[in-house]
């Protein structure tokens, strides 16, 4: 079994629902971070996000982990027409344990995570240790709306 962390988040639409939605397939869930609502960076103008993270304990690898996301993303029906642009569902793999791929469709470690309050905030709540050296990017508001 390896230790896992996957982001995910909403744009469009339920929001909240395509999240739970999403996080009931994970039959290898150990943990989620708190929802919270974030604002869009970079791409077009558009509404706030909701973002979670999810901690799994698996025997899936990345590329497996990757497949599952990208599925759940087509059941949301996930347009993908512009780069950063409003989606209904993204599910970005994180980190697993032992693994490092560098991949055109693949990176693990994500190459962005630290970059990003929106993945590091709620991370952090799962994993504190991910936190050492990070340096918050003052991306956008990371707001901390509820429990899962």
């Amino acid at each position: 079994m390896a230790r896992a962390f996957l982001g995910l988040g909403s744009n469009l639409g339920d929001k909240e629902t395509y999240l739970r939605e999403a996080v009931a397939t994970f039959t290898d869930l150990d943990a989620v971070s708190g929802l919270y609502e974030t604002d869009p960076i970079g791409g077009v103008e558009q509404d706030s996000y909701l973002n979670i993270v999810i901690e799994l304990s698996t025997e899936r690898n990345s590329r497996e982990l990757l497949e599952h996301g990208q599925t759940l993303e087509r059941k949301a029906n996930r347009e993908r027409k512009i780069r950063w642009g409003p989606r209904t569902l993204d599910v970005d793999v994180l980190w697993v344990e032992n693994e490092e791929i560098n991949d055109p469709d693949l990176t693990v470690p994500h190459p962005r995570m630290k970059e990003r309050a929106f993945v590091m905030v709620p991370l952090g709540e799962l994993a504190p240790e991910f936190l050492k050296d990070w340096e918050d990017p003052n991306d956008g508001e990371v707001r901390r709306i509820k429990d899962w």
